[in-house]
C-alpha cells in the first residue's frame, strides 16, 4: 500500500445558488494507495459528497470544480473530455450511491442495469453479460440470482438492492471504489453483511476503497486511514487507530465522545452545539470557532492551516494542548434513569395482526402476512422498551397498531388499567392524546405546507388540548423551548429545518398533547452522530422531567443499550427474548440476540464480540418455517427446532423462546450451543 493510487491536491468545489457562490468543498488533500480503504468522515453538510461527485465529474448542473488536482494513477482527471470520462467511470473508478432505491432505474430490471456496464465497458454478448451478471449476483450473496434478473428494484429488499449497487459498481472491476454511506439505514445483519461483502472482495481484487460515512463504528472496522472533514475542510488525518483513539482535533474529540457505546447509559451524552456553518465565503477564522468547548480568542479570527504531512496531521493550532484540558462540558439535565413504576402502564396480550392476501377477480382471500403473531409485553409508566429486530420482522406493524393505526387481528391491549384496542368512535377519540408516535422519517410525516406553530396546534386543536389559539399558541413556544428550539422557529416550515431540528419538531407534536405513551419508530435512524446525541439527551430529559413511556423501535443496539430499560428481540411476528436490557445485551441467550449482538461495529475494539454469521435472509410472513421460524437460519437448529415452536422458558431472569434453553437443577440456564455437523437433522 505505498503507490498513490489517487491523489486529490487542492480541491475546490462551487454550488451556485440564487446568484451566490458557495464553496462546499475547501482546499481538500489527501491520497489513497492501491488495496487501502479510506474512510471520510464527518456530519451531514460537511463536503464529503459533494467531494466524491467531484472526484468522478459527477456534480449536479448547479456544482462546479473551482480549482485543484484529482490524479488517478498520475493522469489528471480534470483534464479529461467528458467523453473520455464516460470510458474511465465504471471502468477504473466505481461509485456506489447513498440511496439505491433512487439510483437503480425502476424500469429496468435488474439484470438488464448489471448487463448495461458489462457490454458498455468490457464488451461482452448479450449472453455473455447475463452469465457474468448471475456470477457477480452470487459474489454479493443473492440468493437465487437466475431469478434476480427479471426482477425490478422495487422487488427487492433494502439490502439485496445494496448488493445489486455493489455488483452493478464492481462489474466493470474497478481499481478504485467509491462507498457512500453504503449501510445508512441498514440493519446490523445486513450492514455487516455489506461490509463483510466490500473487505473480501477487496482482498480478492486489491482495489482501494474511498469510504464516506459517519458512522464511527464502521470507520473502526473497515479503514485503514481516516480523513475527518468538517464546513468542507479535512481538519485531522491519520491512521484508522491514530484518529479514533488518539484525536487531536476538537471536533474530533467531540464526535467520539457523542456516541452512546463510549459515554455508557447512565451518564449524559456529549453534544456538539450548533451546526455546521452555511458556507458562503463569510467564514472567518476557524471555522468550528463557534461550536468548540475549547475555543480561544484568536480561533476566532485567524484560520487556522494545515499542521501536518498529506497523511497526517491536524487543522488546530492548539492540538497539542488540548490532552491537558479536561473533557468538554456535557450541559444540564439529568444523567441518570428515570425512576419509573412497575405497575404496567400499557399491557400487549397475544397480540396479532394480519394483513390478508388477495387474488382472482373477485379478491378472494387466499392467504395472510402474518406481521405480529402473538406478542405480549408491558411497558411500566416512565420506562423504555425497546423493540429490536430486522426490517419485516413486524416492529413498526406493532407499535401502529399500539396507537390503533393498525387493526388488531387478535388478542388485546390495555392502557391505565382499562381496555385500549376496544375503545371505538368518541371514546377513542377522547382518549387518543394518551398514545402517541413519532415516525422514522420526520421529513415525511411533517406537512410540507405547514408551519410548525399550524403542525403542533393541529393536534392540540383536534383533541380539546388548550382553552382556545392563543392558548395554545402559547404552549407551542413552551414546547419549543423544551426540545431545544427557538420560538421563532414556529413560522418556519419543515424544508428550513435540518434533520436532527425536524425530528425535534416531531418529538414536539408527540408531546403537544400531553400524552403519556410515545413510540418511537427509529428516532435516529440515518442522524449524524452529534444529532443523534442532542436527540438521546433530549428523550431521556423528556422521561426525567415528565415521566413519559417510550417503546423504542430501532435497530441501533448502541442506542437501545444506552437508553431501554427493557429489551424485546422480535423475529417474524414474535418475541424471541425479552428482559432487563442490561441482562439481554449483555448476556444474550437466543441465537438471533446472539448475532444482533456481534453484528454491531464498536469503535471500541475490546467490545467487539466474536462474529456470529447470520446467514440466508428473513423468510416471508405469508409463509413462516415450521417448528422455530429462526430454524432455516440458525447453525443449532436440529429435529426439534423444526417439528415445533419452541414455548417460553424462564433463563437468567429473562424470558426466551429456544429449544436450546433447558431446565437443570430447578431453574433454567442456556445450554452450551453446538452447530449442528454435516448430515445432522
Amino acid at each position: 500500500m505505498s503507490t498513490p493510487l489517487l491523489e486529490v491536491r487542492d480541491l475546490a468545489v462551487d454550488l451556485h445558488l440564487g446568484g451566490r457562490a458557495l464553496r462546499v468543498v475547501a482546499g481538500v488533500d489527501f491520497e489513497i494507495r492501491r488495496g487501502e480503504t479510506f474512510a471520510l468522515l464527518g456530519e451531514s453538510g460537511c463536503g464529503k459528497s459533494m467531494t466524491a461527485l467531484a472526484l468522478m465529474r459527477l456534480l449536479p448542473d448547479v456544482g462546479a470544480v473551482a480549482g485543484g488536482a484529482v490524479r488517478l494513477d498520475g493522469e489528471d482527471l480534470m483534464a479529461r473530455p467528458e467523453a473520455l470520462m464516460r470510458e474511465l467511470r465504471g471502468r477504473r473508478m466505481a461509485m456506489i450511491f447513498q440511496e439505491p432505491m433512487l439510483s437503480l432505474n425502476p424500469v429496468m430490471t435488474i439484470g438488464a442495469q448489471i448487463g448495461e456496464v458489462l457490454t458498455g465497458h468490457l464488451g461482452l454478448s448479450a449472453k455473455a453479460a447475463a452469465a457474468r451478471t448471475v456470477e457477480l449476483l452470487t459474489a454479493v450473496g443473492i440468493a437465487d440470482p437466475l431469478r434476480r434478473l427479471d426482477e425490478y428494484p422495487f422487488q427487492l429488499s433494502g439490502g439485496m438492492k445494496q448488493r445489486v449497487m455493489i455488483a452493478m459498481a464492481l462489474a466493470g472491476e474497478p481499481e478504485l471504489l467509491i462507498a457512500d454511506e453504503p449501510t445508512t439505514a441498514l440493519d446490523v445483519t445486513i450492514q455487516a453483511q455489506v461490509l463483510d461483502l466490500l473487505k473480501r472482495l477487496q482482498a480478492e481484487r486489491g482495489m482501494s476503497l474511498l469510504l464516506i460515512t459517519h458512522d464511527l463504528g464502521v470507520v473502526a472496522n473497515m479503514a485503514h486511514h481516516v480523513a475527518v472533514m468538517y464546513a468542507g475542510q479535512v481538519v485531522e488525518s491519520g491512521s484508522c487507530e491514530q484518529v479514533l483513539q488518539r484525536p487531536r482535533h476538537p471536533y474530533t474529540r467531540l464526535l467520539l465522545t457523542a456516541l452512546p457505546e463510549v459515554t455508557g447509559p447512565n451518564q449524559r451524552l456529549a453534544t456538539i452545539p450548533g451546526q455546521v456553518p452555511p458556507l458562503d465565503g463569510g467564514v472567518a477564522g476557524c471555522r468550528f470557532a463557534p461550536r468548540c468547548a475549547w475555543v480561544r480568542d484568536d480561533c476566532r479570527s485567524l484560520a487556522p492551516g494545515w499542521d501536518g504531512t498529506l497523511r497526517q496531521g491536524v487543522r488546530c493550532p492548539h492540538a497539542d494542548g488540548l490532552a491537558a484540558l479536561p473533557e468538554a462540558p456535557r450541559g444540564a439535565g439529568a444523567s441518570g434513569q428515570a425512576a419509573g413504576s412497575d405497575v404496567p402502564l400499557l399491557r400487549a396480550v397475544d397480540v396479532s395482526v394480519h394483513f390478508p392476501i388477495r387474488a382472482g377477480l373477485l379478491r378472494h382471500e387466499v392467504g395472510a402476512v402474518k406481521a405480529v403473531d402473538g406478542v405480549s409485553l408491558s411497558i411500566p409508566a416512565g420506562r423504555t422498551l425497546a423493540l429490536v429486530g430486522e426490517s419485516g420482522c413486524g416492529k413498526t406493524t406493532l407499535g401502529k397498531a399500539i396507537v390503533r393505526l393498525n387493526t388488531l387481528t387478535g388478542g388485546e391491549i390495555s392502557f391505565a388499567g382499562g381496555d385500549w384496542s376496544g375503545l371505538r368512535g368518541e371514546a377513542l377519540r377522547s382518549r387518543r392524546n394518551q398514545v402517541q408516535i413519532v415516525f422514522q422519517d420526520p421529513y415525511a410525516s411533517l406537512d410540507p405546507r405547514m408551519r410548525v406553530a399550524d403542525i403542533l396546534t393541529e393536534g392540540m386543536a383536534a383533541l380539546g388540548v388548550g382553552r382556545n389559539a392563543s392558548d395554545r399558541l402559547a404552549r407551542v413556544d413552551r414546547l419549543l423551548d423544551q426540545v431545544g428550539l427557538p420560538a421563532a422557529a414556529r413560522w418556519r416550515f419543515p424544508h428550513e429545518f435540518s434533520g436532527g431540528q425536524r425530528q425535534r419538531i416531531a418529538i414536539a407534536r408527540a408531546l403537544a398533547v400531553e400524552p403519556r405513551l410515545i413510540v418511537c419508530d427509529e428516532p435516529t435512524s440515518a442522524l449524524d452522530v452529534s444529532v443523534q446525541a442532542q436527540i438521546l439527551n433530549l428523550l431521556k430529559d423528556l422521561q426525567d422531567e415528565l415521566g413519559v413511556a417510550y417503546l423504542l423501535i430501532s435497530h441501533n443496539l448502541s442506542v437501545v443499550e444506552y437508553l431501554a430499560h427493557e429489551v424485546a428481540v422480535m423475529y417474524l411476528g414474535r418475541i424471541v427474548e425479552q428482559g432487563e436490557a442490561k441482562r439481554v445485551l449483555k448476556r444474550p441467550q437466543h441465537p438471533y440476540t446472539q448475532a444482533l449482538l456481534s453484528a454491531i461495529p464498536r469503535v471500541d475494539a475490546t467490545r467487539q464480540t466474536q462474529r456470529v454469521v447470520l446467514g440466508g435472509e428473513l423468510p416471508s410472513p405469508a409463509n413462516p418455517p415450521e417448528g422455530c421460524h429462526f430454524n432455516p437460519r440458525c447453525a443449532f437448529a436440529d429435529r426439534v427446532c423444526r417439528e415445533a415452536y419452541p414455548p417460553p422458558v424462564q433463563a437468567d431472569e429473562r424470558e426466551v423462546r429456544c429449544h436450546h434453553v433447558v431446565q437443570a437443577g430447578g431453574a433454567y440456564v442456556a445450554a452450551p450451543l453446538r452447530p449442528r455437523l454435516p448430515g445432522e437433522l
